[in-house]
């Protein structure tokens, strides 16, 4: 089995600590992964606006959010200033790169784009996704090839939006398998390679599911054969930091059965993009997350 490994980097201090984290341990077991970072202003404090979300308050205390974000994190955007994490972030997120690591965008503004990106237009996903893909471009001297959309949520202009700008591939749905999507009757060609697992946030709380069983759980889920292999997302502010033991035990147990860890853009370089099928892109609910998210819906025959 090949199992991708997608890290999405939230925070300033996901990135400053987790990232690092995570880099040592890839290296001492000699996986790749893709790294997608959010690259402008920490606004996390502003978060707490989902606080009517169906699901919240039972996310909030199954993760235990201000153990693992710390309070400074979620006061960002709030009382206090909202730092700009491709800034300060700049440098560790350039040695990710020299280590050998993909890498990519995951939003500019985190929490903007999680909370109005659905129903937003052309003219303000575009400028949102311009942001993001200028400040790639400021740090790493090259365009970005891979997209992966924060909170899984995204909107019908996005997929066409994400080929104008020359991105090779995207993570932003859930799903069972690569695809070429269709969003409210509008075709990309940007191929998706949708998070197949079970995230570790969403498992943890589950009264079935006990904590020191956690790794064991997302190993039996990822035996399930799929063509193309497994997608699972990370994140710097879990499973780099309080979370990383979890990670690793699982990593041990993917190396122990032969199965190979690899970046997302490895299971991108295997696709036949004139094969894939196309499918809808739906709203759906997966359980352990709140709200809704952009899911791989039914397959689209021409």
């Amino acid at each position: 089995m090949r199992i991708g490994l997608k890290v999405d980097v939230d925070t300033l201090r996901g990135t400053l600590e987790g990232v690092p984290n995570l880099v040592r341990l890839f290296d001492r077991r000699d996986v790749q992964a893709t790294f997608l970072f959010s690259l402008g202003p920490d606004n996390t404090g502003r978060a707490l606006r989902r606080v009517f979300r169906p699901g919240f308050f039972a996310k909030v205390r199954r993760t235990s959010v201000l153990s693992h974000y710390g309070l400074r994190t979620l006061l960002n955007g709030t009382l206090l200033p909202a730092p700009d994490i491709g800034r300060r972030g700049a440098e560790i997120m350039r040695e990710v790169r020299a280590a050998g690591h993909e890498v990519g965008i995951h939003c500019y503004d985190h929490v903007r784009w999680q909370d109005f990106v659905a129903p937003a237009d052309r003219a303000w996903t575009r400028a949102e996704l311009s942001l993001a893909v200028e400040a790639f471009q400021r740090i790493f001297a090259t365009p970005a090839r891979v997209h992966g959309a924060a909170g899984w949520q995204m909107n019908a202009h996005l997929p066409m939006l994400e080929a104008q700008f020359g991105f090779h591939y995207a993570s932003d749905t859930r799903g069972h398998g690569p695809f070429l999507p269709v969003f409210d009757g509008l075709s990309g060609s940007c191929p998706q390679i949708p998070t197949t697992l079970p995230t570790l946030d969403e498992v943890m709380g589950d009264p079935e599911v006990p904590d020191y069983e956690l790794h064991q759980y997302l190993y039996k889920r990822s035996r399930a054969l799929t063509p193309n292999g497994h997608v699972m997302t990370l994140h710097a502010e879990l499973e780099g930091m309080k979370l990383q033991p979890v990670l690793e035990r699982l990593l041990i147990m993917w190396q122990s059965a032969g199965d190979e860890v690899v970046a997302l853009r490895d299971l991108a370089a295997g696709l036949d993009r004139l094969r894939l099928p196309r499918h809808r892109i739906v709203w759906g609910d997966v359980p352990g997350r709140s709200g809704v998210l952009a899911c791989q819906g039914p397959v689209v025959v021409n």
